[in-house]
Protein backbone atom coordinates (compact mmCIF):
# COMPACT_ATOMS: atom_id res chain seq x y z
CA UNK A 1 0.00 0.00 0.00
CA UNK A 2 2.86 2.46 0.81
CA UNK A 3 5.11 1.61 -1.94
CA UNK A 4 1.20 2.21 -4.47
CA UNK A 5 1.22 5.56 -2.18
CA UNK A 6 4.45 6.01 -3.32
CA UNK A 7 4.29 5.74 -6.62
CA UNK A 8 1.07 7.71 -6.89
CA UNK A 9 3.04 10.58 -5.46
CA UNK A 10 6.61 10.03 -7.88
CA UNK A 11 3.34 10.11 -10.51
CA UNK A 12 1.74 12.82 -9.69
CA UNK A 13 4.99 14.79 -8.53
CA UNK A 14 6.38 13.72 -12.32
CA UNK A 15 3.39 15.09 -13.83
CA UNK A 16 3.01 18.41 -12.04
CA UNK A 17 6.97 18.92 -12.75
CA UNK A 18 6.07 18.09 -16.54
CA UNK A 19 3.05 20.58 -16.27
CA UNK A 20 5.09 23.50 -14.98
CA UNK A 21 8.05 22.89 -17.72
CA UNK A 22 5.56 22.80 -20.58
CA UNK A 23 4.17 26.10 -18.62
CA UNK A 24 7.26 28.23 -18.56
CA UNK A 25 8.27 26.69 -21.85
CA UNK A 26 5.15 28.45 -23.70
CA UNK A 27 5.77 31.30 -22.05
CA UNK A 28 8.66 31.29 -23.13
CA UNK A 29 8.03 30.77 -27.07
CA UNK A 30 5.14 33.50 -26.67
CA UNK A 31 7.68 35.95 -25.28
CA UNK A 32 10.13 35.04 -27.98
CA UNK A 33 7.54 35.18 -30.57
CA UNK A 34 5.86 38.51 -28.96
CA UNK A 35 9.33 40.12 -29.21
CA UNK A 36 9.75 39.10 -32.65
CA UNK A 37 6.21 40.54 -33.74
CA UNK A 38 7.36 43.80 -32.36
CA UNK A 39 10.41 43.69 -33.76
CA UNK A 40 9.29 43.08 -37.13
CA UNK A 41 6.18 45.43 -36.75
CA UNK A 42 8.96 48.15 -35.90
CA UNK A 43 10.79 47.32 -38.39
CA UNK A 44 8.46 47.85 -41.06
CA UNK A 45 7.09 51.38 -39.55
CA UNK A 46 10.62 52.44 -39.90
CA UNK A 47 10.74 51.17 -43.10
CA UNK A 48 7.76 52.79 -44.13
CA UNK A 49 8.55 55.88 -42.35
CA UNK A 50 12.18 56.33 -44.02
CA UNK A 51 10.38 55.43 -47.81
CA UNK A 52 7.92 58.14 -46.72
CA UNK A 53 10.27 60.55 -46.09
CA UNK A 54 12.38 59.86 -49.28
CA UNK A 55 8.68 60.73 -51.79
CA UNK A 56 8.02 63.79 -49.51
CA UNK A 57 12.11 64.66 -49.87
CA UNK A 58 12.11 63.72 -53.76
CA UNK A 59 8.71 66.12 -54.13
CA UNK A 60 10.06 68.75 -52.42
CA UNK A 61 13.37 68.37 -54.63
CA UNK A 62 11.83 67.80 -57.73
CA UNK A 63 8.49 69.39 -57.74
CA UNK A 64 8.40 72.14 -55.37
CA UNK A 65 11.79 73.42 -55.45
CA UNK A 66 11.83 74.47 -59.48
CA UNK A 67 8.14 75.51 -59.12
CA UNK A 68 9.46 78.32 -56.30
CA UNK A 69 12.76 79.08 -58.68
CA UNK A 70 10.30 80.07 -61.50
CA UNK A 71 8.36 82.39 -59.37
CA UNK A 72 10.99 83.90 -57.67
CA UNK A 73 12.38 84.72 -61.77
CA UNK A 74 8.80 85.80 -62.32
CA UNK A 75 8.66 88.19 -59.63
CA UNK A 76 11.82 89.24 -60.27
CA UNK A 77 11.03 90.30 -63.79
CA UNK A 78 8.41 92.86 -63.15
CA UNK A 79 9.76 96.32 -64.30
CA UNK A 80 7.86 98.85 -61.62
CA UNK A 81 8.99 102.28 -61.52
CA UNK A 82 6.94 103.26 -58.21
CA UNK A 83 9.85 102.90 -55.24
CA UNK A 84 7.15 101.72 -52.82
CA UNK A 85 6.45 98.88 -55.77
CA UNK A 86 10.34 97.89 -55.98
CA UNK A 87 10.49 97.75 -52.16
CA UNK A 88 7.60 95.06 -52.29
CA UNK A 89 9.03 92.89 -54.85
CA UNK A 90 12.53 92.67 -53.01
CA UNK A 91 10.54 92.03 -49.92
CA UNK A 92 8.94 88.92 -51.78
CA UNK A 93 11.76 87.53 -53.60
CA UNK A 94 13.90 87.64 -50.25
CA UNK A 95 10.72 85.91 -48.64
CA UNK A 96 10.96 83.46 -51.65
CA UNK A 97 14.84 82.67 -50.74
CA UNK A 98 14.32 81.84 -47.18
CA UNK A 99 11.17 79.75 -48.11
CA UNK A 100 13.77 77.91 -50.72
CA UNK A 101 16.21 77.62 -47.96
CA UNK A 102 14.05 76.02 -45.53
CA UNK A 103 12.44 73.73 -48.27
CA UNK A 104 16.00 72.75 -48.84
CA UNK A 105 17.01 71.98 -44.91
CA UNK A 106 13.64 70.19 -44.57
CA UNK A 107 14.31 68.02 -47.67
CA UNK A 108 17.98 67.27 -46.39
CA UNK A 109 16.47 66.12 -43.07
CA UNK A 110 13.93 63.73 -44.89
CA UNK A 111 16.74 62.33 -47.37
CA UNK A 112 20.39 62.70 -47.29
CA UNK A 113 21.04 62.92 -50.94
CA UNK A 114 24.98 62.82 -49.80
CA UNK A 115 24.63 59.36 -47.73
CA UNK A 116 24.22 58.07 -50.95
CA UNK A 117 26.73 59.95 -53.40
CA UNK A 118 29.34 60.42 -51.16
CA UNK A 119 28.94 57.91 -48.27
CA UNK A 120 28.04 58.05 -44.71
CA UNK A 121 31.14 60.31 -42.86
CA UNK A 122 30.44 62.61 -45.60
CA UNK A 123 26.73 62.68 -44.87
CA UNK A 124 27.45 63.75 -40.93
CA UNK A 125 29.87 66.41 -42.14
CA UNK A 126 27.49 67.75 -44.10
CA UNK A 127 24.24 67.60 -41.63
CA UNK A 128 26.93 69.32 -39.12
CA UNK A 129 27.50 72.17 -41.17
CA UNK A 130 23.59 72.35 -42.22
CA UNK A 131 23.03 73.05 -38.48
CA UNK A 132 25.29 75.49 -38.23
CA UNK A 133 25.96 75.10 -34.57
CA UNK A 134 29.96 75.06 -34.72
CA UNK A 135 29.80 78.03 -32.07
CA UNK A 136 27.60 75.67 -29.94
CA UNK A 137 29.02 72.08 -30.50
CA UNK A 138 32.23 71.49 -31.81
CA UNK A 139 31.66 67.65 -33.70
CA UNK A 140 34.97 65.90 -35.25
CA UNK A 141 34.31 62.73 -37.69
CA UNK A 142 36.54 60.48 -38.01
CA UNK A 143 37.22 56.89 -39.44
CA UNK A 144 40.54 54.66 -38.52
CA UNK A 145 40.08 52.65 -41.93
CA UNK A 146 37.76 52.68 -44.79
CA UNK A 147 33.96 52.10 -44.53
CA UNK A 148 32.49 50.09 -46.79
CA UNK A 149 29.21 51.32 -48.08
CA UNK A 150 25.84 49.19 -46.51
CA UNK A 151 22.80 51.32 -47.82
CA UNK A 152 20.26 49.85 -45.82
CA UNK A 153 22.15 50.25 -42.80
CA UNK A 154 23.66 53.26 -43.31
CA UNK A 155 20.63 55.16 -43.36
CA UNK A 156 19.88 53.70 -39.36
CA UNK A 157 23.47 54.69 -38.49
CA UNK A 158 22.91 58.28 -40.23
CA UNK A 159 19.86 58.51 -37.89
CA UNK A 160 21.27 57.14 -35.06
CA UNK A 161 23.67 59.88 -34.98
CA UNK A 162 21.36 62.53 -35.70
CA UNK A 163 19.60 61.97 -32.50
CA UNK A 164 23.17 61.97 -30.38
CA UNK A 165 23.49 65.18 -32.27
CA UNK A 166 20.46 66.68 -31.41
CA UNK A 167 20.69 64.99 -27.82
CA UNK A 168 23.84 66.79 -27.24
CA UNK A 169 22.53 70.35 -28.60
CA UNK A 170 19.79 70.06 -26.60
CA UNK A 171 20.53 68.36 -23.27
CA UNK A 172 24.04 67.74 -22.76
CA UNK A 173 25.87 71.55 -22.28
CA UNK A 174 28.88 70.14 -24.34
CA UNK A 175 31.55 71.82 -26.46
CA UNK A 176 32.85 69.31 -28.05
CA UNK A 177 31.37 65.41 -29.64
CA UNK A 178 33.51 62.86 -30.86
CA UNK A 179 32.33 60.13 -33.73
CA UNK A 180 34.81 57.81 -34.58
CA UNK A 181 34.52 54.67 -36.66
CA UNK A 182 36.44 51.33 -37.18
CA UNK A 183 35.41 48.21 -39.34
CA UNK A 184 36.95 45.12 -39.57
CA UNK A 185 35.80 41.60 -41.53
CA UNK A 186 32.92 41.12 -39.13
CA UNK A 187 31.49 44.39 -37.93
CA UNK A 188 31.64 47.82 -37.54
CA UNK A 189 32.70 50.21 -34.34
CA UNK A 190 31.44 53.58 -33.81
CA UNK A 191 32.11 55.32 -30.75
CA UNK A 192 30.51 58.72 -29.68
CA UNK A 193 32.10 60.81 -27.07
CA UNK A 194 30.83 64.33 -25.81
CA UNK A 195 32.51 66.33 -23.19
CA UNK A 196 28.81 67.26 -21.85
CA UNK A 197 27.53 67.20 -18.26
CA UNK A 198 26.40 63.57 -18.54
CA UNK A 199 22.99 61.79 -17.20
CA UNK A 200 21.83 58.70 -15.71
CA UNK A 201 21.26 56.70 -18.24
CA UNK A 202 18.53 53.77 -16.56
CA UNK A 203 16.27 57.33 -15.47
CA UNK A 204 16.27 58.83 -18.66
CA UNK A 205 15.73 55.29 -20.39
CA UNK A 206 12.76 54.60 -17.69
CA UNK A 207 11.24 58.05 -18.10
CA UNK A 208 11.33 58.62 -21.45
CA UNK A 209 7.92 59.79 -23.20
CA UNK A 210 9.19 59.45 -26.90
CA UNK A 211 10.70 57.43 -28.37
CA UNK A 212 14.60 59.67 -27.80
CA UNK A 213 17.07 57.38 -26.65
CA UNK A 214 15.08 54.29 -27.39
CA UNK A 215 14.69 55.05 -31.58
CA UNK A 216 18.52 54.28 -30.99
CA UNK A 217 18.28 51.24 -29.46
CA UNK A 218 15.40 50.08 -31.45
CA UNK A 219 17.52 51.13 -34.71
CA UNK A 220 20.68 49.15 -33.69
CA UNK A 221 18.36 46.17 -32.67
CA UNK A 222 17.17 46.39 -36.71
CA UNK A 223 20.72 45.61 -38.08
CA UNK A 224 20.73 42.97 -35.07
CA UNK A 225 23.65 45.61 -33.52
CA UNK A 226 24.43 46.42 -30.16
CA UNK A 227 24.34 49.74 -28.21
CA UNK A 228 25.96 50.69 -24.80
CA UNK A 229 25.48 53.75 -22.99
CA UNK A 230 27.77 55.24 -20.31
CA UNK A 231 27.41 58.24 -18.67
CA UNK A 232 28.07 59.66 -15.24
CA UNK A 233 26.92 63.56 -14.34
CA UNK A 234 29.41 65.83 -15.04
CA UNK A 235 31.87 63.46 -16.84
CA UNK A 236 30.40 63.24 -20.62
CA UNK A 237 28.22 60.53 -22.39
CA UNK A 238 30.11 57.57 -24.37
CA UNK A 239 27.56 55.89 -26.89
CA UNK A 240 29.25 52.19 -27.87
CA UNK A 241 28.50 50.94 -31.29
CA UNK A 242 28.50 48.05 -32.76
CA UNK A 243 27.02 46.68 -35.77
CA UNK A 244 27.60 43.47 -37.65
CA UNK A 245 28.91 43.57 -40.95
CA UNK A 246 29.01 40.84 -44.12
Amino acid sequence: MEERILYITIFLSSLLAVIILFFIASIIRYHRRFIRLQRERITAEIRLLENERKRIATDLHDSLGPLLSSVKLNVSSVEVTDPQDRLVISKSTKYIDEIITSMRQISYNLLPTTLERKGLLDAIREFCRYLGQEDLLEVHVYAMNAITPNPEQDIHIFRIIQEVIHNTLKHAGATRLDIGFNQDAKELLVLIKDNGKGFNVEKAMRDSSGLGLKSLEIRTDIMHGAINIRSTPGEGTNYYIRIPRG
